[in-house]
């Protein structure tokens, strides 16, 4: 049977006065840095900790808010009681198990100007040369999901190509969330808006590829 343990995120230098204040009953107490989000996910899911503490500044992070939410929809860690604590008082909140309705804390999506449909596979768009898979898409616009880092406002030139067609533009990244989902890597989702694309031809492409 696996020993009852804590396990502790938040920045190294903040790390010895957190395993103080987050100790209890002799329980073990695995920590890991800020950077190290992964590899606490690794040991979270391997030994089911009874307390995942989160440095309150971290919790705040999108990488917080991803591995919280990926903690939460896990049903084999639904007793592990998510709490936030402070370095520097007696602040603590545990994190309630229902999830939030809506899309992760970084999602700034506007009213979208055209229908948008979902793309049906794993169709992939470039962008700047780099893979992402689209999840909807229009004519003025598309949602898409990439290991590589996506920022708000980021500028990038994007290629969707099939068959029939091979249509290059320029979009604008508007929102992004970064998540870890339970059976794959890292990733971020992105919703971007197209500068100078071909309306008539992207919304083909979108035809041509629906779910």
């Amino acid at each position: 049977m696996t020993e009852p343990c804590t396990v502790l995120i938040g920045a190294s230098d903040l790390l010895p006065t957190l395993k103080v204040r987050a100790a209890s009953d002799d329980r073990e107490v695995l920590t890991f840095t800020d950077l190290e989000a992964l590899g606490a996910l690794q040991a979270i899911t391997k030994r089911r900790p009874q307390v995942v503490a989160l440095e309150r500044l971290f919790a705040m992070t999108s990488r917080g808010a991803a591995l919280i939410n990926r903690i939460k929809a896990d049903p084999a860690l639904r007793e592990s009681e998510i709490r936030v604590i402070a370095h520097n008082s007696d602040y603590s909140r545990i994190v309630p198990r229902a999830s939030r309705a809506g899309p992760p804390a970084l999602d700034q999506r506007g009213t979208r100007r055209a229908l948008r449909f979902k793309i049906a596979g794993d169709v992939e768009a470039l962008l700047d040369g780099k893979g992402a898979t689209i999840m909807d898409l229009s004519a003025v616009g598309a949602q898409v999901v990439t290991p590589n880092v996506l920022k708000p406002n980021q500028r990038a030139q994007m290629v969707l190509k099939d068959e029939d067609a091979d249509i290059r533009f320029s979009t604008s990244v508007v929102w992004t969330s970064f998540e870890i989902p339970p059976n794959s890597g890292p990733r971020y989702r992105a919703g971007l808006n197209f500068d100078d694309a071909d309306a008539v031809l992207v919304a083909a492409f979108c035809e041509r590829h629906r779910a």
